[in-house]
């Protein structure tokens, strides 16, 4: 054992250290770094795009996008292209006025390589360039040419072509004209640096999932999007495209996958798009743009027979997934126009109370959009807005334009304002039934679960809960496990899909109740993520289809009731192994059947008799093959079959209980060995479409989902 360190307590008497004792020759003028121009950027990238891993990545796509679609914003452009091309390149064009070429006065080199050699440079500091824009301080296409190996910029303007190419945020060569033009735009192309981004593989679906919201909120604007990742690289370089006059991509009618959108309804579109799985409670979309104090407010709603909300804010067409100001207003607007509505028509008599916050919520999808100068966000990431002006803004607009659409609109109004009084008695008969089960202390965490075989440990960050499927395998997993760091519920079947139900219902369903009181967090109101008591949550069910199902279930559970665990990172799902392949007295498993076939290969069985090995498995009923092959593969000689060429046996598991527990702790328990997948939510909004159409209530909307993705299943027989 080493001996304890001796530490000196802060509050000692004895005086600091003087400072003759301290090494200050290591730190002097000579250790204080001045980085110039982009430096700063490549130093610490995280500073300016928040990671260098793949989030960071596309957010160089956002930057030169934001660009283009703020002369759209301006008025100024109508089109816009995005290219993924060969090498890891990505081109944007736009046909909006084209960046300043002309010599900066103050910098005196072109407003083109200042712009995109210069941190905070740009045309939305108040000079006129811009009224209401999304970058705000002008770092943004600088930073995407210092993180790039190559940019390559050309701008159209003044009946003139002009070009300018980077190697990490340096000018190869001044700005030149190569011809003239009679278009006007900015054509960027870059690639990122492998120095800066260790991992470089753009995602189709998040740009077009991303772009296509985009084109939501600028209508009429055309946003086309190309995937010429595939063809070949000399014909789509830079240089070939400058050589060949091309402008726009699309226009070489390339075989390539192309997406274009265009919304003329602008968030009216976007609402019905959000609401397309869901059965509306009332036909029209509620529509209101208005520019009040300098803010431009912008708010479309309708409601859905679900009961859950979708409020989307974005600010100067910044998507702001932590609400903010606007969406404050909004809210206060909403409950107060309903209740006096309400009030008014005698759809709320005076013995009854007043529709609450959550009440008029209750299936609820709506956009909010404002458009101003001057815009604060709290935080760099602009996920929540500042702005004061913006609430103020928002209330005026909405409440008279709503309360306007509610008289003109009665059966509408008539439906919404039942839908909030069904979710009015819904939350009383709720809180009744949910304060009863809590004052019979179900979920205090009074008393655990009888099922629940807990660990020895009181520290959650080194605690670990097993929810496993069955009595089998919870048998196994109780045997197996590592009694001081980890513990074992099992549950019997699937639980209940908690999709459309209530929290009186949830909190009182079996198999969720002993989960939820072994978590300790509580769930709705009283949910307190301190009181967690295992930091590792891991889901550990069969891999079979039920299997499947069950997982889903409790991911429907943890994704709707409980996200602030997956948000901290503490849901995982265990991966055990499909098969275990035996030769003498060496053990292997694997995970999927390439890693069988790899395996078996290794431990010489020809690909033939693997085959063989694998139709065998699947025409038992125990699951399990088992050949005799030579060392080195090929057919057994007479001699060897005497025993001394070791059997090759594979065994397929159905399910955890199959395995004893020494197996189950070697492949699926054992930190050192075992693999976790852990859960998180890259987009919420697509996780909650697709829970929805898999967990919801919209039969049409999951068999097309089912029969669009068939071919992509792996169907256990």
């Amino acid at each position: 054992m080493p001996k304890p360190r001796k530490t000196r307590s802060s509050h000692t008497d004895q005086p600091p250290a003087s400072p003759k004792q301290l090494p200050s020759s290591s730190y002097g003028a000579d250790a204080i770094q001045v980085l110039e121009g982009l430096e700063p950027v490549r130093k610490r990238p995280g500073m300016y795009i928040g990671t260098t891993g793949l989030e960071g990545l596309h957010h160089l796509i956002w930057e030169v996008f934001d660009n283009a679609r703020d002369e759209a914003m301006a008025g100024y452009a109508s089109e816009i292209e995005v290219a993924l091309l060969p090498g890891n390149r990505v081109r944007v064009a736009d046909d909006g006025r084209g960046i300043p070429v002309e010599v900066h006065r103050q910098t005196k080199v072109s407003a083109l390589e200042t712009i995109m050699t210069t941190l905070h440079a740009g045309g939305k500091f108040g000079g006129g360039g811009y009224k209401v824009a999304g970058g705000l301080h002008g770092v943004g296409v600088s930073v995407v040419n210092a993180l790039s190996t190559y940019l390559y910029a050309e701008v159209h303007r003044d009946g003139g072509r002009f070009v300018q190419e980077y190697d990490r945020g340096k000018p190869r060569a001044a700005v030149k004209r190569i011809g003239a033009s009679e278009r006007h735009g900015t054509i960027v192309l870059f690639e990122p640096d492998p120095e800066i981004f260790p991992t470089i593989q753009f995602s189709w679906k998040k740009i077009v999932d991303h772009l296509r919201q985009q084109a939501f909120l600028v209508p009429r604007l055309r946003i086309r999007i190309i995937d010429a990742r595939a063809l070949p690289e000399q014909s789509l370089s830079a240089a070939a495209l400058a050589k060949q006059g091309v402008y726009w991509v699309h226009s070489l009618r390339l075989d390539a996958p192309t997406l274009a959108f265009s919304f003329e309804g602008g968030l009216r579109s976007m609402i019905r798009t959000l609401n397309r799985h869901s059965k509306p409670v009332h036909p029209t979309i509620f529509f209101v743009r208005e520019e009040v104090d300098g803010v431009d407010v912008a708010i479309a709603l309708q409601y859905v027979d679900d009961i859950a909300s979708r409020i989307l804010g974005f600010a100067n067409s910044i998507y702001n997934p932590e609400g903010g100001t606007h969406i404050t207003g909004f809210k206060t607007a909403l409950t107060r126009t309903l209740n006096a509505y309400a009030r008014r028509n005698n759809l709320l008599k005076e013995k009854d109370e007043n529709l609450s916050g959550d009440d008029v919520l209750e299936g609820l999808t709506a956009a909010v959009s404002v458009l101003l100068e001057n815009i604060q966000f709290e935080g760099q990431t602009k996920a929540k807005l500042g702005s004061v002006e913006a609430r103020s803004a928002v209330e005026t607009v909405f409440a008279k334009a709503f309360d306007t659409f509610l008289e003109e609109h009665p059966n509408d109004a008539r439906a919404i304002i039942e839908k909030a009084m069904l979710a009015m008695r819904a939350r009383k008969a709720a809180k009744a039934a949910k304060d009863s089960i809590l004052r019979k202390g179900a979920l205090e965490g009074m008393t655990l679960p009888g099922k629940l075989a807990d660990c020895q440990t009181k520290r959650a960050d080194e605690a670990e809960l097993f929810i496993v499927e069955g009595d089998s395998a919870g048998g196994s997993a109780k045997q197996g496990r590592d009694r001081r760091t980890q513990a074992v519920l099992p549950m019997w079947g699937k639980i209940l899909n908690v999709e459309k139900a209530r929290l009186d219902k949830i909190v009182s369903a079996r198999g969720i109740r002993e989960l939820l009181v072994a978590l300790g967090t509580g769930i709705g109101e009283t949910f307190d993520i301190s009181k967690l008591r295992y930091h590792k949550i891991i889901i550990a069910t069969d891999a079979d289809v039920d299997g499947a199902h069950i997982r889903t279930l409790f991911l429907t559970l943890f994704y709707r009731y409980l996200p602030q665990l997956i948000e901290a990172g503490h849901l995982y799902i265990a991966q055990p192994p499909l098969y275990k392949i035996t030769k003498g007295k060496e053990v292997r498993y694997a995970y999927s059947e390439e890693e069988k076939f790899r395996v078996l290969e290794e431990l010489g069985v020809p690909q033939e008799v693997a085959r063989e090995m694998g139709e065998e498995i699947e025409e038992k009923e125990e699951g399990s093959a088992t050949a005799e092959v030579a060392e080195g593969g090929g057919e057994a000689t007479e001699a060897q079959e005497h025993g001394r060429t070791p059997k090759v046996s594979i065994q397929r598991y159905k399910g955890l209980g199959e395995m004893n527990y020494e197996e189950l702790w070697e492949t699926t328990m054992d930190p050192a060995r075992r693999t976790l997948k852990q859960v998180t939510i890259e987009d919420a909004r697509a996780a909650d479409a697709l829970f929805e159409i898999l967990m919801g209530s919209d039969v049409a909307s999951r068999k097309n989902f089912i029969q669009s993705n068939a071919k992509l299943a792996e169907i256990d027989v």
